[in-house]
């Protein structure tokens, strides 16, 4: 993970990801659900707010995995599906 030459932290990663989807996509990010390397690069899943409605626990969240080089560039992203905040599993997209 690096940016001319400086190493990029695991948290300065996730942070980029977040910002590129959201600039990309209008969107908000929620959170980050997990991030690994592979010797694809690095992928990272996040959940965005595609709705906002009240009660909060009914919010329309997307799940995305983005894919970022080794300097923290966005490569490509998918969203994987979509849920509701109050809920635990995933309605496919």
């Amino acid at each position: 993970m690096k940016q001319g030459g400086a190493v990029l932290e695991l948290g300065d990663l996730m942070g980029r990801a977040k910002q590129q989807l959201a600039d990309l996509t209008g969107l908000k990010p929620v959170g980050v659900i997990q991030a690994f390397k592979d010797d694809q690069g690095w992928h990272v899943d996040l959940e965005m707010l595609e709705m906002s409605r009240i009660p909060s626990t009914t919010d329309l969240l997307g799940d995305y995995e983005v894919l970022l080089d080794d300097d923290g560039r966005l490569l490509r992203f998918e969203r994987r599906g979509t849920r509701m905040r109050g809920e635990t599993t995933r309605v496919s997209s």
